[in-house]
C-alpha cells in the first residue's frame, strides 16, 4: 500500500462527522470525534445503545466513510485508499469480532479459524500450524473438530476471536463482543482479549456497554451525544 507512515499511533481519528438522513430528520451519529490509540493498547469504547459506537468502529475499520474528517490506521490514511486497498486493509491488517460471532455453521472450529488464511491462499502447513496455535491461545485446543452448534456462546466467541487473529492483524476491532454472553463468560472473553493484545502484539478497540468490563482496558473512551469523552 502506498503512503504508509510508521508511528507509535495505531489509530488516529480527526474531527470525524457522520450523519444519516437529511434535513430535520437527520441523525447525527458522530459530531467531530477525535482521539488516538497508541500501538499495543486495549482501548474500551463505551456508550449507550444508539450512541454511535458501531458507526465509529465501522469507519475506523474501513467499512464506512465519514462525511468529513480523517482516519489513519497503521500509518495509512483511509480517505486516500481506493476500494481494493481498503479491501486489503480489512483482510490483512484489521481483525473484526462481532456480537453475533459470525461463524459458518457447517465448518468446524478449526475450519472457521482457517477461513481468512484460505482466502489469502496461505500454505496449508502454515495454515494448520497457525490455526492450532490460535485455538490453543483461546483455550479451545480440544474443540478443533466441533461445529459452532456444538459449542457454548463463550466458546463460539473464542473461535471468532481466533479467526480475527488468523492473518496477524495490527488492529483488532470488537463490537460488543460480550453482548450475547452472561456476565461471567463475558468477563472471561474480555480478559482473553486483554491477554491477546500482549501475546499477539495487537492493538484493540473494543466497544462495550458493560461497565464491569471497563477496568480491564488500558483506557476508556465514552461516546456521548456523538462526541468523545476520555475517562
Amino acid at each position: 500500500m502506498s503512503g504508509q507512515v510508521v508511528t507509535d499511533t495505531m489509530v488516529r481519528v480527526e474531527d470525524v462527522h457522520r450523519s444519516y438522513g437529511r434535513g430535520a430528520a437527520a441523525v447525527h451519529a458522530l459530531r467531530g470525534v477525535s482521539f488516538e490509540v497508541p500501538r499495543g493498547e486495549l482501548v474500551a469504547l463505551k456508550g449507550r445503545s444508539g450512541s454511535g459506537k458501531t458507526t465509529l468502529l465501522n469507519i475506523v475499520g474501513g467499512l464506512d466513510t465519514p462525511d468529513r474528517g480523517g482516519v489513519e490506521v497503521d500509518g495509512l490514511r483511509l480517505g486516500e485508499l481506493g476500494e481494493s486497498e481498503l479491501l486489503r486493509l480489512r483482510r490483512d491488517r484489521v481483525g473484526f469480532v462481532f456480537q453475533s460471532f459470525g461463524l459458518i455453521p457447517i465448518l468446524s472450529a478449526a475450519e472457521n479459524v482457517g477461513v481468512p488464511l484460505r482466502l489469502r491462499r496461505a500454505d496449508p502447513r502454515e495454515r494448520e500450524e497457525r490455526v492450532e496455535l490460535l485455538l490453543s491461545l483461546v483455550g479451545l485446543a480440544g474443540h478443533a473438530a466441533q461445529r459452532p452448534g456444538e459449542l457454548s456462546g463463550g466458546q463460539q466467541q473464542r473461535v471468532a476471536i481466533a479467526r480475527a487473529l488468523a492473518n496477524r492483524p495490527a488492529l483488532l476491532i470488537a463490537d460488543e463482543p460480550t453482548g450475547q454472553l452472561d456476565a461471567e463468560t463475558g468477563h472471561a472473553v474480555m480478559e482473553l482479549l486483554r491477554a491477546v493484545v500482549h501475546s499477539e502484539q495487537v492493538t484493540a478497540l473494543v466497544a462495550t456497554h458493560d461497565a464491569t468490563l471497563l477496568d480491564l482496558a488500558d483506557r476508556v473512551l465514552e461516546l456521548r451525544d456523538g462526541e468523545i469523552r476520555e475517562h
